[in-house]
């Protein structure tokens, strides 16, 4: 929950809490885990939401339909809009029963792999806690500013890999690689490969400097 942004945990019943395991197991969310509202029940729960989901690992004959997370969790997000709203996890072992499901209005399933559908209740929280993050920040939420050197480096200007272009030919030439009365589709290939890459800065210096290398070790481009 506190890695997607959410902190307002409701646990119902609860066999024991506080619970040391449990603050082993939140480890740096201990304040979301402390936070938590503890009732006797999900319809205590669930006193003042508006719109309410469930996760359900299987349809029902009764109850709300099985919706597709994604869409299910926007509508969701909308409805925040307007008043307070809750996802509903079930246990580990059983989930939730049916009494339970239908104090939701809509239920959704995560679609995991037929012949091996197991999904533990921590994962399932986690998926869904990002569809939730998505959807709030339109595919777009905030991320951390790096702090470290950045690895990238300015895109290279039309002239500097012009320069490499010039340098490939020179260098390919000089190795016998390419020859300049046949050339074929030789340098327009490498252009078109070289354009898909969109070069860097620091990327041309370091292919030049290859080059550069290799005319020094085969004794092309040396003066005198």
């Amino acid at each position: 929950m506190k890695t997607m942004g959410l902190s307002n945990l409701y646990l119902v019943e609860p066999k024991q809490f506080p619970d040391p395991e449990a603050d082993a197991r939140a480890t740096a969310a201990v304040d979301v885990l402390h936070g938590a509202k503890i009732t006797a029940t999900l319809k205590d729960a669930l006193i003042g939401t508006s719109f309410v989901v469930a996760l359900s690992a299987r349809q029902r004959d009764i109850g709300p339909l099985i919706g597709a997370p994604r869409e299910t969790v926007g509508r969701l997000i909308a409805e925040a809009g307007q008043g307070e709203v809750a996802l509903v996890f079930g246990n580990e072992t059983v989930g939730l029963s049916n009494d339970e499901i239908m104090h939701c209005h809509a239920a959704v399933t995560i679609p995991t792999n037929p012949d091996f559908s197991s999904l533990n209740l921590g994962s399932a929280v986690q998926v869904l806690s990002y569809e939730c993050r998505m959807a709030a920040f339109a595919e777009r939420p905030p991320t951390v500013e790096s702090r470290v050197t950045p690895f990238t480096s300015p895109a290279a200007t039309h002239d500097e890999v012009e320069g490499l272009y010039s340098h490939l030919e020179t260098v390919m030439t000089e190795t016998g690689f390419f020859n300049p009365v046949q050339p074929g589709r030789l340098l327009p290939k490498l252009r078109r490969l070289f354009g898909r890459s969109r070069l860097e800065r620091d990327e041309v210096n370091i292919l030049r400097g290859i080059l550069a290398s290799t005319q020094v070790k085969t004794g092309y481009g040396r003066k005198g």
